[in-house]
């Protein structure tokens, strides 16, 4: 798809595109929470499909469908983060199955009128970083297909893993800091911070609906902690181990895989005719 190319401007994360892949995706917490994801992302698009993917980040999402012959417009508002996707894509022998595109969430509108994709998908929390999620809504109502399905992992408002690893560091302010009403400025690098908020999947599914519907509810990182509790995990593997196969049990568990670190929520876009049928008095 050829977009019209926007402003690029720094963001946030531009500050820490050049060490993203090696704190996180490269970390044996990053690889475990994001195997997870990557199996409901297999079993959502299939070879042929054309996906757009909101804070693609390095681009290493967008390189695990396209080896499966999805294609993928990768959006992010970081320049750096795209670079970085960018030289992925051509290491990978990618360029004919990937695009990435320097394009903020809140920027779906500006893409042509005709841009529409057979579904879509984002990773890690991007979204947990809008401000206006409601227009972020309608904005890709007009972007997917009817019937497309949209794959959703955000940083969930309650992780038991973080409440009990820093009461017992004595640290009330970060143990409850995600149940803040209004989120709370998280410091990306040094004097560079962003808004993070929370929403819960009532709250998530009642910003979507009624054009899009809830299919699926995923905790990931309810067994495996988040990533700043690495180096307790490089001294424990053998319990890592079996916190990762914990995980794919306890994240399809009703009530439990709402303490996860992050939720993946599956959404699908409802027809005109299932919309129409869902009205009738």
């Amino acid at each position: 798809m050829s977009a019209t190319p926007q402003q690029i401007y720094s963001a946030p994360f531009d500050a820490v595109a050049g060490r993203y892949d090696d704190s996180f995706s490269s970390s044996e917490i990053g690889r475990a929470q994001r195997t997870q994801v990557w199996r409901a992302l297999r079993d959502t698009f299939h070879p042929g499909d054309y996906v757009l993917e909101i804070g693609c980040g390095t681009g290493i999402d967008a390189c695990f469908l396209a080896e499966r012959d999805v294609r993928v417009f990768a959006c992010d508002s970081s320049a750096q983060m795209i670079a970085v996707a960018r030289q992925r894509v051509s290491k990978r022998g990618l360029q004919h199955f990937i695009e990435p595109f320097v394009l903020a969430a809140e920027q779906l509108s500006t893409l042509p009128a005709e841009a529409t994709f057979d579904g879509a998908f984002s990773n890690f929390g991007a979204l947990n970083c809008i401000d206006d999620l409601q227009q972020f809504a309608r904005d890709l109502t007009a972007r997917v297909k009817p019937g497309a399905n949209v794959v959703l992992c955000w940083i969930g408002p309650f992780c038991l893993w973080e409440t009990a690893w820093y009461l017992a560091h004595r640290n009330r302010r970060k143990a409850f800091r995600r149940m803040q009403p209004d989120g709370v400025s998280a410091v990306i690098a040094a004097g560079t911070s962003i808004q993070v908020r929370y929403p819960t999947v009532r709250q998530i599914a009642g910003i979507f609906a009624p054009q899009f519907r809830v299919k699926m509810i995923r905790g990931v990182g309810v067994a495996v902690p988040p990533s700043y509790v690495e180096d307790w995990v490089r001294h424990h593997r053998g319990l890592f181990r079996f916190f990762e196969h914990a995980d794919t049990v306890l994240g399809r568990c009703p009530g439990v895989r709402l303490l996860a670190d992050h939720v993946l929520v599956g959404l699908q876009r409802e027809s005109t005719e299932e919309r129409a049928e869902a009205e009738k008095p």
